[in-house]
C-alpha cells in the first residue's frame, strides 16, 4: 500500500509535469498552463476522474499498465519514469531488458585505476570486467575461455572449493545475496533460467534455494587459500554505479 506522503508527492509530480506540456492546439485562451486533466487523460487513454484523483493524492489503485500509459503521455525521461513508478509503489513493466545490457563506462574507468583485485558483475552475475589482480586471485574463474558466471564458479567449479575456506557457508551466503537481485528483477527470464539450472546441477544450491534465504550484498572479511600465495585476507567492498544500477563493482583491499 502506498502511504499518504507518497500519494501526495505522486499527485504533485503528475500535476507539475502535466502543466509543462504544450497543448496540441493552443488557439484559445487558457487560465491554467499546460494540458488540462481531460487532455492528459485522453492522451493516456485513462479516465479523467482517475487522473484527478491521482493529482489529489487519493488512495486509488494504479496498475502498472496505466502508469505506463501515463508516463508516455507526460513524456517523462527514464529517470522521471522510474520516479513515477517508485512513488506509486509499482514495478515498471519496461525494466526487464531483452538482451544483455552494456557495461557502464563508469565501471570501465574505475577498474582501470585500481591496483587491488576488482571485478564487475552484470545483472546475471557474469563478470563483465576485471583487472589483472582479480584474475590472479580467482583461480579457475577469470581466465581465458572460462565460464565467467560467479554462481557457476562458486557452486560448480572445484577450484572454488579449494580457494574458499568454509566454502559451503560462503556459497550459501552468496546465494542469499543473489536472491535479492532475483526478487528485484523477478520478471527477468534469464535469472529464472540461471536459478533453475543451478538447482538441477548443484545439491547445495537447490537445498539453500528452497530455504528462501535472502540478504543484501555486504562487505566484510574474505579469506582465500591461494595455491601459490597461501592464505590471503581482504576486506570486500561493493559499489553500484549510478549510470546502470543493475551492475555492481566488487573491490577487495588487502588486510595486513
Amino acid at each position: 500500500m502506498v502511504d499518504t506522503n507518497n500519494r501526495s508527492e505522486l499527485g504533485r509530480f503528475v500535476r507539475a509535469h502535466r502543466e509543462r506540456l504544450r497543448p496540441e492546439r493552443a488557439t484559445e485562451r487558457r487560465r491554467t498552463p499546460g494540458l488540462r486533466r481531460e487532455e492528459l487523460a485522453e492522451r493516456a487513454g485513462i479516465s479523467a476522474t482517475w487522473c484527478a484523483w491521482i493529482e489529489q493524492g487519493r488512495n486509488v489503485q494504479v496498475s502498472p499498465s496505466s502508469l505506463d500509459r501515463l508516463a508516455g503521455a507526460l513524456e517523462l525521461s527514464p529517470a522521471e519514469r522510474t520516479y513515477l513508478f517508485e512513488l506509486a509503489g509499482r514495478r515498471d513493466p519496461d525494466t526487464t531488458p531483452s538482451s544483455r545490457s552494456r557495461t557502464p563506462p563508469s565501471l570501465m574507468a574505475m577498474i582501470d585505476c585500481l591496483a587491488h583485485p576488482a571485478y564487475a558483475l552484470d545483472r546475471w552475475w557474469d563478470a563483465c570486467l576485471w583487472n589483472r589482480s582479480a584474475a590472479e586471485l580467482f583461480e579457475g574463474w577469470l581466465q581465458p575461455d572460462a565460464d565467467r558466471n560467479l554462481l557457476h564458479y562458486v557452486f560448480l567449479n572445484p577450484a572454488a572449493r579449494r580457494l574458499i575456506p568454509q566454502w559451503e557457508e560462503r556459497a550459501t551466503h552468496l546465494l542469499a545475496e543473489f536472491r535479492t537481485d532475483y526478487g528485484r528483477y523477478h520478471d527477468d527470464l534469464q535469472l529464472h533460467a540461471l536459478a533453475e539450472s543451478l538447482c538441477q546441477t548443484s545439491t547445495l544450491f537447490a537445498r539453500a534455494w528452497d530455504a528462501q534465504i535472502v540478504c543484501q550484498r555486504v562487505g566484510g572479511v574474505r579469506t582465500f587459500a591461494h595455491s601459490v600465495r597461501g592464505l590471503l585476507r581482504f576486506q570486500q567492498h561493493t559499489f553500484v554505479p549510478a549510470d546502470q544500477p543493475d551492475h555492481k563493482l566488487v573491490l577487495l583491499t588487502p588486510i595486513g
